[in-house]
């Protein structure tokens, strides 16, 4: 199926010049001149090669057909990551070069929408937000009270990002997972 390059987004799967390749990230780029692009990092899903291709952004590119379908994170071991699907019950092992950096993200019981193509997963999609417990931050210094005012902080899987001054050790958080970024306050 043929869609327009500025439509791509992290995770889909392309086809290009016969090869399979995941996007690991896709940026839009509008030059103040010339015409507007779409700048695309790939992993060719043979044998791992990453490269980066520029095209307008209305260009056609040949999105491969993939089955998308909702799993839950059982655990992690020497095979990779075990999914299961939520209909059949099947397992599947994806290994940690598809989920590369998200696995930090991963957390038992959380449903994720694995790409399989041919039996063989592809790419996965991490819900927009995890709940994590920030496990080291600095001391809210008295008097620091603008609006826009973060500090640094350690979240239970490890991930630093930047909170605002009222968070406190042991306080959970919602961040996104795109990037790490510092949300809301958790309501639980």
């Amino acid at each position: 199926m043929k869609v327009i390059a500025s439509s791509l987004r992290k995770g889909n799967i392309v086809e290009i010049d016969d090869k399979l390749y995941a996007i690991l990230s896709a940026e839009n780029i509008h030059p103040g001149k010339g015409t507007p692009v779409t700048q695309l990092d790939m992993r060719r899903l043979s044998d791992g090669v990453k490269s980066s291709l520029r095209f307008k952004t209305t260009d056609q590119v040949e999105r491969a057909h993939v089955e998308e379908r909702e799993y839950q994170y059982l655990y992690e071991d020497g095979d990779g990551f075990h999914f299961m699907n939520m209909e059949s019950y099947d397992q599947i092992a994806v290994p940690p070069d598809v989920i590369g950096d998200q696995s930090v993200y991963l957390q038992p019981e959380m449903k994720v929408r694995l790409s399989v193509y041919e039996a063989t997963p592809v790419g996965i999609e991490l819900p927009q937000r995890a709940t994590l417990e920030v496990v080291e931050t600095e001391p809210t210094v008295k008097g620091q009270t603008a609006s826009g005012s973060y500090k640094p902080a350690v979240l239970s899987n490890g991930v630093r990002t930047m909170v605002p001054g009222h968070i406190t050790v042991g306080t959970r958080i919602v961040v996104m997972t795109a990037d790490g970024s510092y949300s809301e306050r958790a309501k639980d």
